[in-house]
């Protein structure tokens, strides 16, 4: 189970590879797909652009918030654990997640066999995954800290000072900030607020949330 941060490829690219191995041609896709539904479509689109190819086999991995990953894989039509399951292999050794690989293969007259089956379909994915670019994804935890206006500038310019992220600041009739920590660090906080405001103000723990910072 990956709780508080994990890799997964930039969004909005698609990321290729192409392989002659006998005759055949193996044309490999991978891109971003944080969800079941995200993963097919990917898959049917590269169905609808290469219609005549024989196979469009794939396997994806995508994050589930505290639980396990989700992993599919499909060999489309090649014999049985030949594609999909060496394509999810490879995904799975790569240690990204949210990731959605697809292998057109164009045949080319001769059979491969089942370990050439399964080498072809590897290669063309770790083909693929040699240019991936990709971003960390990291659960910051969202601390309320409400101050007194005659406070608050002070406080949020030490906290930014101390490398502390203030995600926002609410004016009204107090100053409400949140501050975005990574999760075991509340103790800094606290022990900032005690010493900056003579033990007066607390931090209130609102929620979390997930935000990119690129590798």
């Amino acid at each position: 189970m990956i709780d508080n941060i994990y890799r997964r490829p930039i969004a909005g690219e698609i990321f290729t590879s192409e392989l002659d191995i006998k005759r055949s041609t193996f044309l490999g896709f991978v891109t971003r797909a944080t969800d079941e539904a995200s993963a097919r479509e990917f898959v049917a689109s590269l169905k609808r652009q290469y219609p005549d190819a024989r196979h469009h086999c794939s396997a994806f991995i995508y994050h589930v918030d505290d639980a396990n990953p989700i992993e599919r894989s499909n060999d489309d039509g090649e014999p049985s654990g030949t594609a999909g399951l060496p394509m999810l292999d490879v995904l799975r050794g790569s240690g990204l997640l949210d990731i959605v690989a697809v292998s057109v293969r164009y045949f080319g007259g001769i059979k491969l066999g089942t370990g050439g089956l399964v080498r072809a379909y590897s290669e063309s994915v770790t083909s693929a995954l040699a240019s991936v670019r990709c971003v960390d994804r990291a659960r910051r935890e969202l601390y309320l800290v409400s101050l007194d206006h005659s406070i608050a500038g002070r406080i949020e310019a030490d906290l930014r000072g101390r490398g502390f992220s203030v995600v926002d600041t609410a004016y009204g009739a107090r100053v409400d900030m949140t501050v975005g920590l990574e999760p075991g660090q509340r103790g800094r906080l606290d022990a900032f607020l005690a010493e900056a405001t003579q033990g007066l103000i607390d931090a209130k723990l609102i929620g979390t949330e997930w935000i990119e910072v690129h590798c």
